[in-house]
């Protein structure tokens, strides 16, 4: 359910009187709902740049023209802001808040308003956060590179303008996110933190992919630009951080085949990496990054097949996985093996040299689209290369323009 649009009344005026407005539109990706940031023409915004941020009112007539959903304050390094997200802790029916997050709104007492789902707040303040963490359970700080949806659903009892909060903000970092801390106890220190019986648990068929072989792949493949930025730790189109990290080990789930030892050692080397990963414990003592690459797997429905028996392996409504031929026969897994008899084996009447030949002539279409692969990732880079040097060049341009000189002057 979309909520209602913010109206300049219900809103700080220094918020108002900024241009860092974007639209945004929810958008569901690998079963997560996220919100993607969005300019006045409908087109994408970045948190990083102000040419396609706005002034409120403009934000707001693109909402009512359809180019999206709701609006949204980006915060930067410019301002003074700082967005405190409180998730998952009110019933949206009721209202009743979980007592941590009412205690974070009563201790921030600034401008504080219900998010769009209804089971959470978001508190704006002045102030300024420590360099290190800016999340833990359902609490996130945010103080620039991100954006904010805004309902002005202003809660009752909270101040109607933005307040400077830098002690409380302190206060509540160290409290709560930094590194070691977290809204929810830890286990106790004499309990060792448990492994995820998910990961043990559940099959899957893995693949011989290179660390650097599933990075190039997965950028090149068709959600190649999603991965690359989260790769990167651009987590600008959702909500939270770990909104971003479950997208990343979803995509990690697929190409790895579901290798949770491949999937942890490859997140570790992105940009969304965080001491919350290892320290963070959720249900049952189990850190926080075990149970998002569990949650990951046993949500996946098919995992990347690098073989040429097919392109991906599916999962069985079992639980199993099972190759993606539609033949009902054997795994790829067991091919791979040795022990099919499928035709062309050995135990098949002496067919195996053109079975053999087969898996040689795929190997070598493999090889090719490797070098595909690896070509484009070139030509990539020498164009984003070549776009630099155009900005470069216009802004010298620019420049020259901008020193006075001109055909005219000249003549005079």
């Amino acid at each position: 359910m979309t909520p209602p649009l913010p109206t300049r009344a219900a809103l700080p005026d220094a918020l108002l009187d900024r241009p860092q407005w974007v639209g945004w539109r929810t958008q569901t990706t690998g079963g997560n709902e996220t919100k993607l940031p969005l300019d006045v023409t409908g087109g994408y915004a970045s948190a990083t740049d102000a040419s396609t941020w706005t002034t409120f009112d403009e934000a707001v007539a693109a909402v009512e023209e359809g180019e999206a959903d709701g609006v949204g304050f980006v915060f930067t390094d410019d301002d003074p802001y700082v967005g405190v997200a409180l998730d998952a802790c009110r019933d949206a029916e009721t209202g009743t808040t979980e007592d941590w997050a009412q205690v974070i709104v009563d201790r921030l007492d600034s401008y504080t308003e219900v998010d769009p789902s209804g089971t959470g707040y978001r508190v704006i303040v002045r102030g300024s956060l420590p360099p290190d963490g800016d999340r833990t359970g359902g609490l996130e700080l945010y103080e620039r590179a991100r954006f904010l949806p805004v309902t002005g659903d202003r809660v009752d009892g909270t101040p109607g303008e933005v307040a400077d909060r830098t002690a409380e903000l302190t206060a509540i970092y160290r409290a709560y996110v930094q590194p070691g801390e977290s809204v929810s106890e830890q286990p106790p220190e004499a309990e060792p933190p448990k492994h995820s019986a998910s990961l043990a648990a559940v099959e899957t068929p893995g693949n011989d992919l290179t660390d650097d072989q599933v990075v190039t792949r997965a950028s090149n493949g068709p959600n190649g630009l999603q991965f690359r930025r989260l790769w990167e730790g651009d987590t600008t189109p959702y909500d939270s951080h770990d909104d971003a990290d479950r997208a990343l080990c979803s995509i990690l789930a697929f190409w790895t085949g579901g290798d949770p030892q491949q999937m942890d050692r490859l997140f570790r080397d992105s940009g969304l990496y965080r001491n919350k990963w290892d320290g963070a414990y959720v249900a049952d003592g189990v850190p926080y990054g075990e149970q998002t690459i569990a949650e990951a797997i046993e949500q996946a429905s098919e995992f990347y097949d690098p073989s040429g028996f097919s392109s991906a392996v599916r999962r069985t409504a079992s639980g199993h996985d099972s190759d993606d031929t539609g033949d009902g026969g054997d795994t790829d897994r067991d091919r791979r093996a040795g022990n099919s008899t499928r035709p062309g084996s050995k135990d098949d009447g002496g067919q195996a040299d053109h079975s053999g030949g087969r898996t040689d002539r795929l190997t070598e279409l493999q090889d090719r689209v490797d070098t595909l692969l690896e070509e484009n990732e070139r030509l990539r880079e020498e164009l984003d290369e070549e776009r630099e040097r155009r900005r470069v060049l216009e802004a010298e341009v620019d420049d020259e323009d901008d020193g006075g000189w001109s055909l005219f002057d000249w003549f005079k």
